[in-house]
């Protein structure tokens, strides 16, 4: 790396970077075995937990957008400490909750929340004061700090799944300590704050089919992130399957650049076939359940996710005039409506199977809403905009 983009990285930059690593870590230690602790805490059907699923994780991503709006109303350092406080307080609260089981239900709310803020305003105030050569590298370190945390945190959930009170109490120091580092930095200038567009504006310019592709996207892959590790619990070591949730994280980091290139010059519905196909494959794997069969179904959807999550991004950004900032907001707004539905449905599904004692059978059900979904989506999509004309009658 050349002297002067090392010179990008000041203290403060590094010091958001280590953040943004710890806080995910500290979220994904918990979020892909959330299904888990809800069961033992509070002996809830898989299809309640899907509903507590669901809601968390509609508030952590398509919170994303209103979370950005309250950042450029409140300050950057501001929103990044009252994120840091909600942090602080959700991680009490689910420690907490081995006590009064339904507290973790609020905690859950309020960290997702809290996530829903911080998100925007850590990489905002990452590449704030940056001259414009900069900021590619800036968010680019930013993403993939964040993503090393997504990677690190399941082999650390895996650790402690057994003793949830450790990892919550050691959340809540770290936490805290977040939250006072973060009170140290810098206050940011605001000499060039920008209008907000009105809320009424939010959706105008919505790319429709890479807005539903993305909601159909989250939806079948949250199936894999929030209801494998109850499917795999007694069936794979915790370790292992820890290790195989880092590995997918990482399989992401290393395809998503491989594969840029191809992924752009291939049509959208050559990049549909090929993402859900993968998906498809991966979800079918799942089904062996062992740890051959795990491992192969997550490197299927790691390809299939890689092809699918930049295609979409790509078409939003090329089918609509709307900027590349309320682009991405449309996209996250999406992953919220996905996440939503795959807690409500999925709980629902994995309920029934387990229920008929053929819980592998869920896996093989997922596969074939991997292709039959996106073909209805395609048609559907494809008669809105050339319905058929209205026939002739007799003069």
């Amino acid at each position: 790396m050349r002297p002067a983009a090392l010179g990008s990285f000041t203290g403060v930059r590094i010091a958001l970077l280590g953040s943004g690593l710890l806080v995910n870590l500290i979220g994904f230690s918990v979020y892909p075995y959330l299904a888990i602790l809800l069961r033992q805490r509070m002996d809830l059907s898989m299809d309640q937990v899907g509903v507590v699923l669901g809601l968390t994780a509609f508030v952590q991503f398509a919170g994303g957008a209103p979370g950005a709006v309250l950042a450029e109303h409140l300050g950057l350092r501001r929103s990044l400490l009252l994120a840091m406080a909600l942090q602080t307080l959700g991680s009490l609260g689910l420690l907490a909750g081995e006590v009064w089981p339904p507290v973790t239900v609020l905690a859950l709310m309020i960290r997702s929340a809290a996530t829903a803020l911080y998100s925007p305003a850590v990489r905002a105030y990452t590449v704030h004061g940056a001259d414009p050569d900069e900021q590619p590298r800036l968010v680019s370190a930013s993403y993939a700090t964040g993503n090393a945390g997504i990677a690190l945190g399941p082999v650390v959930g895996a650790l402690f799944i057994n003793d949830p009170g450790v990892m919550f109490a050691a959340a809540a120091t770290l936490h805290a300590a977040l939250t006072v580092g973060h009170a140290l930095l810098p206050q940011e200038s605001r000499g060039h704050t920008r209008a907000v567009e009105p809320l009424h504006r939010a959706l105008s310019g919505l790319a429709v089919l890479p807005f539903t592709v993305t909601a159909l996207t989250i939806y079948l892959h949250l199936y894999f992130y929030q209801y494998l590790a109850s499917y795999a619990e007694g069936r794979v070591p915790t370790v292992f399957y820890g290790s195989a949730m880092m590995g997918y994280s990482l399989l992401l980091v290393v395809l998503q650049p491989l594969l840029a290139g191809r992924v752009e010059q291939m049509r959208y519905t050559q990049a549909m076939t090929i993402g859900f196909g993968g998906l498809a494959i991966g979800m079918s794997a799942f089904a062996g359940g062992h740890e051959l069969t795990i491992a192969a179904g997550i490197v299927a959807l790691g390809v299939g996710n890689s092809i699918l999550f930049l295609k979409n991004v790509l078409e939003a950004l090329a089918g609509t005039p709307r900027s590349a900032a309320v682009v991405f907001g449309h996209q996250r707004l999406a992953e919220g409506v996905g996440a939503l539905l795959s807690g409500v449905v999925g709980g629902v599904v994995y309920q029934a199977f387990e229920t008929a004692g053929h819980l592998p059978g869920l896996w093989l059900a997922v596969a074939a809403q991997c292709v039959l979904l996106p073909i209805l989506v395609v048609l559907v999509h494809r008669r809105l905009r050339h319905p058929a004309p209205a026939p002739v009658g007799p003069r």
